[in-house]
């Protein structure tokens, strides 16, 4: 059986309410989802918790889909609209303001070769809270500032200055990491 007719049984079979393909559809897709939850949170298991309240409503609202093929795609959103509302209360606690002084971002590329992907993730997770929620969905997830500002009700030059700040941080995380790597800069 090919891979494609194995998730479409699944997803039938989800669609029925059966236990067993729920659990196959979690396996399945579970370890590429917690991916992008870590992205969005501080620790595993706050990124746990955010694949069990995502995968509840997967399974919810799964009768709803109707596109099969879009499934993968459909789930990582529900996991990033899980992820950001999570987020939201503590965005709130700590309310992003814009950053009015001048954060220059150098000209300079900064060389992500030699960072493995569990240091680039443990860096993201450093970010504050809300420079890290803006720059995964404006640098990975590809939303414009204006949907992000949308999303998160913020202003546009919020998000913008957020996601400069981020990148500001994330340089310079980058750039020490390096150096005390491999003793360079």
């Amino acid at each position: 059986m090919s891979a494609v007719s194995e998730v479409n049984k699944l997803l039938a079979e989800c669609k029925k309410g059966e236990s067993a393909a729920q659990k196959g559809m979690y396996d399945l897709f579970a370890p590429k989802m917690l991916v992008v939850a870590l992205r969005y949170s501080k620790t595993t298991h706050e990124a746990e918790d955010i694949i069990q309240e995502a995968f509840l409503k997967v399974f919810k609202g799964i009768s709803k889909l109707r596109e099969p093929e879009k499934l993968e795609g459909w789930i990582k959103k529900i996991v990033v609209n899980t992820a950001l509302n999570q987020n939201r209360s503590k965005l709130y606690m700590f309310p992003m303001a814009e950053i009015t002084e001048s954060t220059k971002i150098g000209s300079e590329e900064v060389d992500l070769s030699s960072l493995h992907f569990k240091e680039l993730l443990s860096m993201i997770q450093e970010l504050p809270s809300g420079c890290q929620v803006i720059f995964n969905l404006f640098a990975i997830e590809g939303y414009g500032h204006k949907e992000i500002a949308e999303k998160l009700d913020i202003t546009v030059g919020t998000s913008k200055s957020q996601y400069s700040r981020a990148r500001v941080l994330l340089q310079g995380m980058v750039k020490k990491a390096q150096k005390v790597n491999y003793g360079t800069v």
